[in-house]
């Protein structure tokens, strides 16, 4: 029984570490997984881009689902990504989603779950192995229904989504961040920054909603403001989750002369789009 998944990646409107509540969109960037499931019980993982990586959240996505709508199957998963892995880009998330839904397809049980109760499989995971703190169902969901959506991560409920018509510039600096080893207290302390951006993004005024985001999770976790004032005024701009990575919409043009700024740093710059499909089966 063999399944395959892709999931794209996504960038932060607001970070959940503050007051609970998070905001994410869908970029065209993408992991892809393959299960092959067999009758062992057991589950190994690997991925491609670094044969070292911790594979723990991969593996049970495949367990927690094979429990549910399988025989508790073993076997193999593998992950490809276009994402680079601990850079804000929400690697882990769409790692989960790609494995939850090529399990499904190993199984032929696809269409025995909705997108929104799917993904939910991939925060549990996250919860169990410990690569999260808040569960990211604002990344997690924005990853596999695509678009843009606001959530309250405390419940793991879908409280508005969109779909947004942006182009997008990725900043990537050389460096790795893990959300699980972020500071949390530091993020609560601007939880009232927080709770503005939530209202912005509530009304669905995600342009602003990134741009306050992004100053206070700088601020928070000591990030440089510099890329987020180059991008200002003419687009919006957010650190992206706990960072390094930093992304900026808007129209094409204006993004391509942020670019030429950005480049002058050492990392990593491209030009995407937003992402309005989610998840799919291969």
């Amino acid at each position: 029984m063999e399944g395959r998944a892709v999931a794209p990646a996504a960038g932060t409107v607001l970070n959940a570490l503050a007051n609970g509540y998070g905001s994410a969109f869908a970029i065209d960037a993408y992991t892809e997984a393959t299960v092959e499931l067999d009758a062992t019980g057991d589950v190994d993982g690997t991925i491609a881009e670094a044969a070292d990586a911790d594979t723990r959240l991969i593996e049970r996505c495949v367990e927690l689902v094979t429990e549910r709508f399988g025989d508790g199957e073993g076997g193999h998963v593998r992950t490809e990504s276009e994402v680079p892995m601990a850079s804000g880009l929400k690697s882990s998330s769409a790692a989960a989603n790609a494995t939850v839904l090529a399990t499904l397809d190993a199984l032929g049980a696809e269409s025995e779950i909705d997108r929104e109760d799917a993904c939910r499989f991939g925060v549990e995971a996250a919860r169990d192995v410990g690569v999260t703190v808040t569960g990211a169902f604002d990344d997690a969901s924005a990853s596999m229904l695509g678009g843009v959506t606001v959530t309250d991560n405390t419940e793991d409920e879908l409280l508005r989504r969109d779909e947004p018509d942006w182009d997008v510039l990725v900043y990537t600096p050389d460096e790795q961040a893990f959300s699980a080893d972020a500071d949390v207290s530091r993020c609560e302390r601007i939880a009232p920054m927080a709770d503005v951006v939530y209202d912005l993004a509530m009304d669905g005024n995600y342009e602003q909603a990134m741009c306050v985001n992004g100053f206070a999770f700088c601020a928070a976790l000591d990030y440089p403001t510099e890329p987020l004032i180059e991008a200002l005024p003419d687009l919006a701009v957010s650190l992206s989750g706990t960072g390094p990575s930093y992304t900026a919409v808007g129209d094409g043009e204006t993004l391509e002369r942020l670019a030429d700024t950005w480049n002058e740093r050492t990392g990593n710059i491209w030009l995407t789009t937003t992402q309005r499909a989610g998840a799919e089966t291969k």
